[in-house]
């Protein structure tokens, strides 16, 4: 029952995810406010600072290891990581072409632009928390930072040897006035820090977004029309493929069961799906909007192409 529940989370994730790389900014704030509330979860419920000299590992733990976690699932769960690395290793020889090679760059940087959604957020808002940091900073070994911490205290060795001790409220000689100055100074830090973090995601998305559209060799409205052609395509990819397998599946069971011969049903060749399958690049010259796009147009001005030199061969005339 609990795996049952986790893959229809995770499914659940994936969905937002994909959503994300496809809506921009808006699937952005879902997985941030996701993410909120997933934060909010593990401080309220799963934290304890042990207050111990595990307090700096214990903290940094919980303060960046879940961002590693979603990050990795960010590269998991995306569509465009396994269309990008999916037989990326046998094409040794596509791999010297420098064009290849930027053109899998850009795209890497791309798919990582949405698997950093997640993660960042989680830093940032575990840092306007301050638990984790709090916890962490108290188990420092730095002595300058622990003595910085406990300036002016009336007793300032006892402040730096008990300074682990100071989260869990108790169990100390040290004064709680005392204390709960240290925890604000640090509680403060990491609230800047948090700050900080979101601006620097902010200006970062901004600079790279600044980037792109400047470059970008089409109009903002046919970039537009692009992205709404190229979620189409992808929604109804997904439908025509369940369609189609069920279809040849059904065929090949009916023809195994029955003891009859299949019938025709048209399949794409090897050659087909690795044509529609790598990556592409825009071409102003020839504006197709996707590979499919591409081998459609190209196929079909190909089958013309074929056409006319039939009628040239049957009739010995030029038309």
């Amino acid at each position: 029952q609990h795996r049952k529940s986790f893959f229809k989370e995770m499914d659940k994730f994936k969905t937002v995810l994909n959503f994300a790389n496809e809506q921009s900014y808006l699937g952005y704030g879902i997985v941030t406010l996701i993410t909120f509330g997933g934060e909010k979860i593990f401080s309220i419920v799963v934290f304890s600072c042990p207050c111990s000299h595990l307090n700096f590992l214990y903290g940094f733990v919980f303060l960046l290891v879940p961002a590693l976690a979603l990050l990795l699932l960010g590269y998991i769960l995306s569509k465009k990581t396994w269309k990008l690395f999916t037989g990326f290793c046998l094409y040794k020889a596509k791999l010297c072409c420098w064009k290849r090679l930027v053109a899998t760059s850009i795209a890497f940087i791309q798919i990582s632009t949405t698997a950093l959604v997640a993660p960042s957020s989680w830093i940032a808002f575990a840092l306007l928390n301050g638990r984790y940091f709090e916890c962490a900073m108290t188990g420092t070994n730095v002595s300058i930072y622990a003595k910085h911490l406990c300036r002016d205290k009336e007793s300032l060795i006892n402040c730096q040897e008990e300074l682990y001790k100071f989260p869990c409220g108790g169990g100390s000689t040290i004064t709680q006035a005392d204390q709960d100055d240290v925890l604000l100074t640090l509680r403060a830090q990491s609230q800047i820090l948090g700050w900080l973090v979101i601006a620097f995601i902010m200006l970062f998305n901004l600079l790279l977004s600044c980037l792109a559209r400047c470059a970008s060799p089409i109009s903002y409205l046919q970039l537009k029309f692009w992205k709404a052609y190229a979620l189409q395509e992808s929604c109804m990819m997904e439908s025509y493929t369940e369609k189609h397998a069920k279809e040849l599946a059904e065929r090949n069971l009916k023809s195994f069961f029955n003891q009859k011969q299949p019938e025709s049903i048209i399949t794409p060749s090897k050659k087909d799906w690795e044509k529609i399958s790598s990556l592409y690049k825009f071409n102003t010259k020839k504006q197709y909007y996707s590979t499919l796009h591409k081998f459609v147009e190209k196929g079909r001005k190909t089958s013309t192409e074929m056409m006319g030199m039939d009628s040239i061969k049957v009739d010995g005339k030029h038309y």
